[in-house]
């Protein structure tokens, strides 16, 4: 690996906030997570949906049906890539063979932007395909800024960042995951993907406030939206991807979307995958959401307990195909962000299968 160290006072590149960036997410309306069960589906019937967002560690590496279906899909949807293996908090080197192959897929599929998580995988060479939890100080913050520098001259595109669900916290951070991510998109020059999902998790997990999370955003630097289903475990919630979106978590999608416009939402689906319809169907929930204000006391809320029209149940997906192939780590080898002060919740790291999206 390569390890490539950016100046503190480098300036964010000139394509970081590019205008046409949030243009073209303005554009994109509301998106599935593309899976390898339902390839053969896509391919054949071409479904009404109006992006796919794409793990990019699935393809970037891979040939056959699987690249062959995703080249076709390419030519008729946008696509966005979400990655898992940056490691953008890590003090590993940042890997500039793996960012190459992330800029060579990005431009044989004509990818609207790139995404990954705020969060580090591994360290000293060793990935835990975990995405663990970052310390919210101004190091930390330093740290990150400036390979996210890095990546976005590498990739020549802005870098969209997620904020991953947690279940624990470093003992010694001085600022709130909300204040830290305002932060960072303004000394990086990247946007963010606001996972709401996540940010009911990890309240429900941490003892935050969800809401106040959502408000204290820069929403003019929300690029994507995820949602997703989440499991309680009764001592934690646990962001699964096997399972509708709980409805309080399209209510914060409600407000986000109010605060923020109609951001490009995508519905994350990893376990237990539905049929494509009946993807399509718990997408199309989001259209009684976005954009508008909370209800007030009293009046009656249209989003709760209704059913999607017009979503067929037939066409159920065959032919499963694990495009797996596993990124390299990434990170840099600067030093500082070590574990010794994590606080640890009680609650499992637990990741097995196929590359997914969190």
């Amino acid at each position: 690996m390569t390890a490539v160290h950016s100046s503190a006072a480098r300036a964010a590149p000139s394509n970081a906030g590019d205008p046409a960036v949030h243009q073209a997410s303005e554009r994109l309306g509301l998106g599935v997570g593309l899976r390898a069960s339902h390839l053969p589906y896509v391919v054949s019937a071409w479904p009404r949906v109006d992006w796919f967002e794409i793990i990019s560690e699935n393809f970037m590496d891979s040939g056959g049906y699987p690249r062959h279906a995703l080249d076709q899909i390419a030519e008729r949807y946008p696509l966005v890539m979400h990655g898992v293996s940056l490691s953008i908090g890590s003090t590993d080197p940042l890997d500039i063979g793996y960012l190459r192959r992330l800029r060579r897929l990005a431009a044989a599929t004509g990818a609207r932007w790139v995404s990954d998580h705020v969060c580090w995988t591994g360290v000293a060479g060793v990935n835990t395909h975990q995405l663990l939890p970052i310390p919210f100080t101004e190091q930390s913050l330093r740290h990150l800024a400036r390979r996210i520098r890095t990546v976005q001259d590498v990739l020549e595109r802005p870098l969209v960042l997620e904020n991953p669900s947690t279940y624990a916290a470093f003992a010694h951070s001085t600022m709130t995951e909300w204040e830290f991510l305002a932060r960072l998109c303004e000394e990086s020059g990247c946007r963010l993907l606001l996972d709401v999902n996540n940010v009911f998790v990890s309240a429900a997990n941490h003892g935050f406030d969800a809401e106040e999370y959502i408000r204290a955003l820069p929403h003019d630097r929300i690029a994507q939206i995820h949602l997703a289903g989440h499991a309680d475990r009764g001592t934690h919630l646990l962001d699964t991807h096997d399972r509708p979106v709980a409805e309080p978590v399209w209510q914060l999608y409600r407000l986000a979307t109010a605060l923020s416009g109609p951001v490009p939402t995508l519905l994350e689906w990893d376990d237990r995958l539905p049929p494509f319809p009946q993807l399509l169907a718990e997408l199309h929930k989001a259209n009684r959401y976005i954009g508008k204000p909370p209800p007030h006391p009293g009046e009656r809320d249209l989003g709760m307990g209704e059913t999607s029209p017009g979503v067929c149940e037939a066409d159920p997906c065959v032919g499963e195909v694990d495009p797996c192939a596993c990124g390299p780590d990434l990170c840099t080898g600067e030093p500082g962000l070590g574990v010794r002060d994590l606080a640890v919740a009680p609650i499992p790291f637990a990741r097995k299968g196929p590359v997914r999206g969190d």
